[in-house]
């Protein structure tokens, strides 16, 4: 298992002005990581990113064009690119039979279709780079009223899986992480349906810490029990 170089690392992270995506990003800027940021609407240079990012950009996973006009951005600020983190998503809850279509469509559209067109894009850069996908605990352990979500997200750990084998010969480390529940305050701003009630999650900051020490040790999954807090 290779580890992977953060210092000086050209990287991008996707959703980095959320809860879990903003400590993530700071932590790499700690390992002596580039880091652009992405949000789906910036509207100026300093709200929520994490301090020492070399810039931000506006980048809407519903939008083929803004992927393509927010990866190219990202990839001109930074000079290049040598990583990605796919660390943004929306969530619904509900029967699927009680799902609007327009939810459903958000929710593989910003979950799946997006990262997928964001990959496209950004891969022929990252060669002997890496890429890191947040799919969750759904990917392993589907519960009941979240069909499309855990739908979405498995198969963009499907996709990952996919990507490992046919990356290999660039030298392409790909890293999928599930972390159980956390508290991100994404379960209370739902595209469709209200969140049954949840146990306390998992803090942003302990999840984002095994994310990237997964990551520079060169693990290729974390399962939702590498989480844990002895982990």
């Amino acid at each position: 298992m290779a580890e992977t170089t953060l210092q000086g690392a050209r990287v991008l992270v996707v959703g980095g002005t959320g809860e879990l995506g903003s400590r993530i990003a700071g932590l790499l800027v700690a390992a002596g990581s580039r880091v652009v940021v992405s949000g789906r609407a910036l509207r100026d240079g300093s709200r929520d990113a994490s301090p020492g990012v070399v810039g931000y950009v506006s980048l809407d996973l519903r939008d083929p064009s803004s992927i393509s006009a927010g990866s190219a951005a990202a990839i001109d600020m930074l000079g290049g690119l040598d990583g990605i983190v796919l660390a943004s998503g929306v969530v619904g809850f509900g029967p699927l039979d009680r799902t609007p279509p327009a939810a459903l469509a958000e929710l593989i559209q910003v979950n799946l279709t997006g990262p997928l067109l964001l990959l496209g894009e950004v891969i022929p850069h990252v060669s002997d780079g890496f890429v890191v996908a947040l799919t969750g605990v759904v990917a392993e352990q589907p519960p009941a009223g979240m069909a499309p979500y855990a739908a979405a997200k498995a198969g963009l750990g499907a996709a990952m899986t996919s990507l490992a084998r046919e990356l290999r010969r660039q030298g392409v480390h790909m890293l999928e992480a599930r972390p159980p529940h956390t508290e991100t305050g994404l379960a209370t701003r739902p595209v469709t349906g209200v969140a049954p009630a949840l146990p306390r999650g998992l803090e942003p900051d302990h999840v984002a810490e095994v994310i990237v020490r997964g990551l520079a040790r060169g693990e290729r999954r974390l399962e939702a029990a590498d989480f844990s807090a002895g982990s």
